[in-house]
């Protein structure tokens, strides 16, 4: 038996209002702690929390960026000729990505999602690479670089595979007494809370299901460890969405044309634009300004919450809709979905959760970043630990 496993999962959408008056987790996680999270989607936070550092460090923010000269999509403009009724269809762009992921050889998540491909030749993506492997990030290491460089076993989700898959490669992993550290990724309950909501009974009853998985894995890991470091834990909350905006047929009804005078990512809660001229800044800029259910997002804010990129690599003009307001149709998609997240960072549901066995969190544990460095004092100590065990 070694003496320490450090356990860590992240669960996926498991906000602090989803979590705060659930009994998830009390018998075997009951020292809780509400985080706040980063400006951005999962594309953001998840690596933030692999990284510990900031957005405007790692520079995984948004998916899609205004790049002609390297786009890779280049190829697929000839689509734009096929019917709509055919390259809307979410099944015709879900096998299309899984091709096209392979030819490109991307290696982390990837989708085309509802990016038209009219100009589709315009836009790169910014995830080529798994933040879940080493050198994964766009910019500096993540913790299993550290734990490559320190000479760490570890285990790590394998992203291909499905939830039950995954708990089961961990169990099997923790038998064998090869690894100093876990780190597993749970997903499902953010694509639950897209379909239902935060609201809807299906929600519990997945945390339910989840607490029964970590119930087998403790079991497993406490007849192969004397100790089990739990950290448990999510990047973001999710928020109803309760209205919609139709902010696409806003600025195409202005005087001014996408790829001439500007570039657009419609995301589905913000609005990110690169502009050409001064006249086509201007007058999306006075539209934006009519539309109230959301604001330019100032430089002083971008930079406060660090997702202000010198280069203006993701956006010159970020609009943020306020909690609740859906953009649609956006590049994400042409139907409304129940819930998001991707909204202002002290929204009531962007909080994250952090739960552990642990008697205490530190004090300087506040924000998502912060989970890198429980993560690598406790493998340090792992490490530390089974090998004088040997």
């Amino acid at each position: 038996m070694k003496p320490i496993l450090p356990l860590f999962i992240m669960i996926d959408a498991m906000g602090w209002e989803i979590l705060r008056d659930d009994p998830f987790g009390k018998n075997f996680a009951p020292t809780r702690k509400k985080l706040e999270s980063v400006f951005g989607y999962s594309s953001t936070c998840v690596p933030s929390i692999l990284s510990g550092r900031w957005p405007d460090e790692h520079r995984n923010w948004c998916y899609f960026v205004y790049d002609p000269k390297n786009s890779p999509f280049r190829t697929l403009r000839w689509m734009r000729w096929l019917p709509k009724a055919v390259t809307g269809r979410r099944i015709f762009r879900r096998y299309l990505t899984k091709f096209v992921k392979v030819q490109l050889k991307f290696r982390g998540y990837f989708d085309l999602y509802n990016i038209p491909f009219k100009f589709i030749h315009l836009f790169d993506f910014t995830e080529k690479k798994s933040p879940l492997q080493p050198k994964g990030m766009n910019r500096g290491p993540n913790i299993f670089d550290f734990l490559v460089e320190n000479q760490i076993p570890y285990f790590v989700t394998d992203t291909t595979k499905s939830e039950e898959q995954n708990r089961d490669d961990i169990i099997a992993a923790i038998e064998t007494e090869r690894v100093d550290f876990v780190f597993q990724y749970w997903a499902g309950l953010d694509g639950l809370l897209h379909m239902v909501g935060n609201l809807s009974p299906e929600v519990p009853a997945k945390l339910r299901v989840y607490e029964q998985w970590i119930e087998q894995l403790l079991a497993a890991a406490k007849n192969h460890y004397a100790e089990v470091h739990l950290y448990i834990f999510s990047d973001h909350g999710m928020a109803n969405c309760d209205e919609l905006v139709d902010l696409k047929a806003k600025i195409d009804a202005l005087p001014v044309q996408m790829e001439k005078d500007y570039a657009v990512v419609y995301d589905s809660t913000m609005a990110r634009f690169w502009f050409f001229n001064d006249n086509a800044r201007r007058l999306i800029h006075e539209a934006l300004g009519k539309v109230p259910e959301g604001r330019i997002m100032p430089d002083d804010e971008l930079h406060r919450y660090r997702a202000l990129f010198d280069d203006r690599q993701f956006g010159e003009t970020i609009f943020l809709m306020r909690e609740g307001v859906l953009i649609v149709p956006s590049h994400m998609g042409e139907r409304p979905i129940r819930a998001m997240h991707g909204y202002h960072p002290t929204d009531p549901q962007s909080y994250a959760t952090l739960c552990t066995n642990q008697p205490v969190i530190p004090d300087d544990v506040t924000h998502i970043p912060h989970i890198c460095r429980l993560m690598e004092k406790t493998a340090l100590l792992a490490k530390t630990k089974n090998s004088a065990a040997k």
